[in-house]
């Protein structure tokens, strides 16, 4: 039984000098920066794109230096607490039910560039929802769009880069595929009030699918602000991480609104 001990002991001991300093050495790298990670819990599909970000965010800080704080509704945001970080990612919220004090704050934080905003999907849901009315801020921020209409089963669709030299684009093919998302479709074009980064091919939807808009943006940045801001209209489930061009997005976009 001793000599068992001993044996298994030795082992852990082995295993330990093997595993354990890499992920200490990980998860105690100074935190070089803070980020902001706003969702609202229990969405559904939408909890899933949330779940797989956050685990995601965690383990790229960890590795690189950057914090997460992980906030469920718009309560905490002023101009204090947007000031202690870097990065405001809007995983999964939409332009409405921000309090007075957290839309003030953050359109002059857009506005005098003291913070960097990621948005995706939810983040361009525009238009009267739950009984809000639209916010006149947010629908200029996001191009001066309305929510219209949506593919509510799905279609997976080919993405084409137009900005190639944008930094969000960097080590991107020109085309990638985006599989099973929503693709909302708005009241116009945001093209005219924003610069676009990419768009989809609405021909390439498969199954085909005849919800479309024509000129279809879903990559862009309104260059109006002074803060490095861009909006994702993808993120609506878990699996869309696993896709290394998406990965490989949301990295450059941290990367960027960060600063670098």
């Amino acid at each position: 039984m001793l000599k068992l001990l001993r044996s298994t002991l030795a082992l852990l001991a082995l295993v330990t000098a093997f595993v354990l300093p890499a992920h200490t050495e990980a998860q105690t790298k100074p935190v070089r920066f803070r980020v902001i990670a706003l969702a609202e819990p229990g969405q559904g599909l939408h909890q899933g794109f949330v779940d797989a970000a956050m685990a995601w965010l965690e383990k790229t800080g960890a590795a690189e230096g950057f914090a997460v704080d992980y906030i469920r509704t718009t309560d905490p945001i002023n101009d204090a607490y947007l000031a202690e970080h870097k990065v405001f990612i809007q995983l999964n919220y939409p332009p409405y039910r921000w309090t007075p004090t957290a839309e003030a704050a953050f359109k002059k934080a857009m506005e005098r560039g003291t913070i960097g905003w990621i948005g995706f999907h939810h983040a361009s849901l525009l238009g009267k929802f739950d009984g809000f009315e639209m916010s006149p801020f947010f629908h200029e921020f996001m191009g001066n769009i309305s929510f219209k209409s949506y593919i509510p089963d799905f279609a997976t669709g080919t993405v084409r880069v137009e900005d190639a030299d944008h930094p969000v684009m960097r080590d991107l093919p020109r085309t990638f595929a985006i599989e099973n998302d929503e693709w909302y479709t708005y009241d116009q074009s945001p093209r005219p009030s924003v610069h676009v980064i990419a768009n989809v091919d609405e021909d390439s939807y498969t199954p085909a699918r005849t919800v479309k808009m024509g000129d279809h943006p879903v990559i862009w940045t309104n260059t109006h602000y002074k803060a490095r801001n861009v909006y994702f209209q993808f993120g609506h489930h878990g699996e869309l991480l696993q896709n290394p061009n998406v990965e490989k997005l949301f990295h450059n976009a941290i990367d960027w609104a960060g600063g670098k």
